[in-house]
């Protein structure tokens, strides 16, 4: 991956706006990834952070804006597109009656990947998430931190070029949250590009290039860490992105 191409932008949002019940949850709201960076979204819960993301994996329809991935309409483009999309939701996507392994095949064979080629994906996605050896143990009867792991592993298959992680350590034992947040880096490092939502801010300052602040459905700044900081002082190393999250929203983050 060179210079240039990690510059590229991989997806951007437009104007993208969704109401319910006449409250607006995303509110014309403009992001713009670029390849090879895990871009963080941060906000409290209720900030919009999950309906953002549905609507990015074109689950839920805006009410106006437009979602570009790979330079393409992807609701427009959503058959090719797709394909080249990893979606780890907040509310676990596995089935507990199936054995790990078949969570696997169910999910990569869904973008028509068949035969020896689906047989290597389930190996490597259960060996990559260090369930390989738990692959005929069922879903259900798995930890909290297992069954996220095993989320992953479905998520993968595909190989997908952009990765969106939703909240993926909420409930989760320390081992298992550090085991996660490893891979993230892992799968960038490897050139996949990570969108990464949380209100955890710990974690979006350990792994994110760059960070965009999200509140009331709006985002109402972005940049790196310094880049936050230095919209409060001078002197970054004077205060910390918890004390910029509350200069800037008025509000404590972990009160959310």
């Amino acid at each position: 991956m060179n210079g240039e191409d990690v510059m590229d932008t991989i997806l951007k949002t437009i104007d993208l706006t969704k109401k319910y019940d006449g409250r607006t949850v995303v509110d014309n709201l403009n992001i713009e990834i670029k390849k090879g960076e895990i871009f963080g979204l941060l906000g409290p819960n209720g900030a919009g952070k999950s309906t953002t993301m549905n609507m990015i994996c074109n689950i839920v329809k805006p009410d106006y804006g437009t979602v570009e991935f790979m330079g393409k309409d992807f609701r427009k483009n959503k058959k090719e597109l797709s394909k080249r999309l990893g979606y780890i939701p907040q509310n676990l996507a596995i089935h507990g009656s199936l054995k790990a392994w078949e969570n696997v095949e169910l999910f990569t064979s869904l973008y028509g990947i068949k035969g020896e080629e689906l047989k290597d994906r389930i190996d490597e996605s259960l060996e990559y998430v260090g369930l390989s050896e738990r692959r005929n143990d069922y879903a259900k009867n798995f930890s909290g931190g297992m069954k996220r792991r095993l989320n992953i592993a479905c998520a993968i298959g595909h190989h997908p070029d952009l990765l969106i992680f939703d909240e993926p350590t909420v409930g989760i034992d320390p081992q298992s949250r550090n085991f996660i947040l490893d891979k993230i880096k892992e799968s960038n490092k490897n050139g996949t590009t990570v969108i990464y939502t949380s209100h955890y801010m710990e974690e979006v300052e350990a792994i994110c290039s760059r960070i965009a602040i999200m509140d009331n459905g709006r985002v109402i700044a972005s940049g790196t860490s310094e880049e936050l900081k230095k919209l409060v002082v001078d002197d970054v190393e004077s205060i910390t992105l918890e004390e910029v999250f509350l200069t800037i929203t008025g509000k404590k983050l972990r009160d959310y």
